[in-house]
């Protein structure tokens, strides 16, 4: 066995680690470090970590398979580092008698391609995150390791970061911070680059810093900067309080960087397609991307599930509250994206339906409960899977909203409409305003919030939802005055997503979602397409004959509903090819919210904006 991995302490590490990056080589998409780490004297056997469990990930997918090219000196001379066989994330380092500093230089060499992982390196825009950049000494709390950062981008790039400065233009040398703090301020950079002040009252510091493929990408109206504006306030509203100093979403705009969405305490990072803007309806089911990061500042890094707080980043975190973190955090995107006007209450009503019809004909819901989900970014690295509607991957988000969603109108339902979800986010999220150090919570602190709002049989309430399988998922609309409904016209929130996303839905009716070729990238379990023989990966090459066209499929399932001749497929499996026979009549189905008569409007009250 190796040498022991020295385990965390709470005390000050000894001296500031320097750390330089150079972030100019866009063209190729690298990062090179340098870094200056003070020893202690006679330390002998010196450990050096990279990040492995990161926050916001849930997970340990550290990218260690980028760090390239390792070199250690001290006093100008090369030491023979060695990985340690266990922990592969560690670097053990004899460090020679007498020296002090140990001097590291090492390459990120960041995704070029999209099979590599996320780029986040284009020509005209960067996003860094510190735990791909960062080795730090092992045997300490991150909290109690200092470093001195600085970043040299390309000339004439704008950058900003939750860091001191947070903007500014060249290279950037930043005030010393704890290094769980670095971690947690990421930056994006570009040459195409705007600010805007999402709260001009000066109450509080909230910044939209956008960068974008082109300078046209930048341009906003007066009533798209306002929506994003009264998202802060209505957060505010909600939570009663903030947990920072200052905010700053960081936000790019391009169809060449990748997507992204990771929350941060001070900052988000969220990145979605050049058009978010200048194509404003049309990207209308991206819109809820920075209301629920948003919400993070508050559920997730403020208040954190007690067994997901670690002293450092590579002791492994456990996810059993992400119920909690992410699908609480994914009810408040869609209600504050809704009372911020990032969506009109139509809108939010057919993201909900969607949402609902999703879980309602989930058949992996009836051998797999939705706690057990909370395990998944650990057992499958979020990576894609074959049959997701079975194997139900991270499920806590979308389903957790539901029993969110089902938990405020019962407060409502039980208080005349006098008390909701909101008396929780300020009972929970609204402790300690204006400080950014982390509370953590277990479920019995959660149970005892709620029953702070309400009394009631809370802790049965959560356990039957989480720990049964087939509950009904619906109960939240039924109380708010809705019920789940199926017609053949798709709602605007669909159109979108699937203007967005290039693929056709039709997941609720022949039991498949395509890509713009005609390529399988969902197929129901027992869905008309899987009792065929239809498969992810599988591609749709002809339908009843003719040559594939997503439109063309549509009108032949409509055209199955009043005949009986099944519809005809011919698909292209790797280089084989044939023909199936589907035997569905159901017509094109798609979800929609419907009013229950005679019922309280619970659902509407929710998403209206909080005055």
């Amino acid at each position: 066995m190796p040498p022991e991995i020295p385990a965390p302490k709470d005390v000050a590490y000894p001296g500031t680690v320097k750390i330089a990056v150079d972030a100019t080589d866009t063209t190729r998409g690298i990062f090179r470090i340098h870094e200056t780490i003070p020893v202690p004297a006679n330390t002998g056997d010196f450990v050096l970590l990279y990040p492995e469990w990161l926050p916001g990930n849930h997970a340990a997918n550290g990218t260690i398979n980028k760090l390239a090219g390792l070199v250690i000196k001290a006093g100008g001379q090369v030491i023979p580092w060695k990985r340690d066989v266990v922990h592969v994330f560690a670097f053990h380092i004899p460090v020679p008698k007498g020296a002090t500093s140990i001097e590291a230089d090492y390459q990120f060499l960041s995704a070029t391609d999209k099979p590599q992982g996320r780029i986040v390196m284009t020509p005209a825009m960067l996003s860094l995150q510190w735990n791909s950049m960062s080795l730090y000494p092992a045997g300490y709390y991150s909290r109690r390791i200092m470093f001195a950062p600085s970043v040299k981008f390309p000339a004439g790039w704008h950058y900003a970061s939750a860091l001191t400065p947070q903007v500014g233009q060249g290279n950037a040398t930043f005030q010393p911070v704890p290094f769980n703090t670095l971690v947690d301020s990421p930056m994006i950079a570009g040459k195409n680059f705007a600010r805007v002040d999402l709260d001009p009252s000066g109450k509080t510091q909230n910044h939209l810093d956008v960068i974008a493929d082109s300078p046209d990408d930048l341009k906003m109206t007066p009533q798209q900067i306002q929506v994003h504006r009264t998202l802060v306030d209505q957060a505010y509203k909600a939570f009663g309080s903030h947990h920072y100093d200052h905010y700053d979403f960081l936000f790019s705009l391009s169809d060449r960087m990748g997507d992204n969405g990771l929350e941060h305490h001070r900052s988000s990072e969220d990145g979605v397609g050049s058009k978010y803007f200048t194509h404003w309806d049309k990207m209308a089911s991206e819109r809820d991307l920075l209301a629920h990061e948003f919400t993070h500042s508050w559920n997730g890094k403020f208040r954190r599930g007690a067994d997901l707080w670690t002293p450092n980043f590579n002791v492994p975190m456990r996810d059993s509250l992400l119920w909690v973190y992410e699908g609480q955090t994914q009810f408040w995107g869609y209600v504050l994206a809704t009372r911020a006007g990032l969506w009109n209450k139509q809108m939010g009503l057919d993201a909900l339906a969607q949402t609902a019809a999703v879980y309602a004909l989930r058949p992996g819901r009836q051998w797999r409960n939705v706690l057990d989900t909370t395990n998944d970014p650990i057992i499958a690295h979020r990576a894609p899977a074959p049959w997701r509607s079975w194997q139900r991957s991270e499920d806590y988000y979308s389903e957790g909203q539901l029993i969110w969603l089902e938990a405020d109108m019962l407060i409502r339902q039980k208080t005349n409409n006098s008390k909701s979800l909101d008396d929780f986010a300020r009972t929970f999220f609204g402790i300690n305003n204006g400080s950014y150090v982390t509370v953590t919570y277990n479920f019995d602190d959660v149970v005892k919030a709620l029953n702070s709002v309400v009394p009631y049989d809370w802790a049965n309430f959560l356990r039957t939802r989480l720990d049964k399988t087939g509950t009904d998922p619906l109960g939240g609309l039924k109380m708010g005055g809705y019920k789940l409904v199926f017609t053949d016209k798709p709602t605007d929130y669909i159109k979108s997503s699937e203007g967005v996303r290039k693929n056709t839905d039709l997941l609720f009716s022949l039991g498949v979602i395509l890509d713009k070729k005609g390529a399988v990238t969902e197929a129901m379990w027992d869905g008309p397409a899987m009792k065929a023989g239809i498969t992810v990966g599988t591609e749709i090459v002809a339908v009843n004959g003719n040559a594939y066209d997503a439109d063309d499929l549509k009108d032949v399932i409509t055209d199955a509903k009043t005949g009986s001749a099944p519809i005809q497929l011919l698909l292209k499996d790797s280089d084989q090819y044939r023909t199936v026979s589907v035997n569905y009549h159901g017509g094109l189905r798609y979800p929609h919210l419907e009013r229950l008569p005679n019922t309280p409007a619970l659902l509407d009250n929710l998403l209206a904006a909080k005055k």
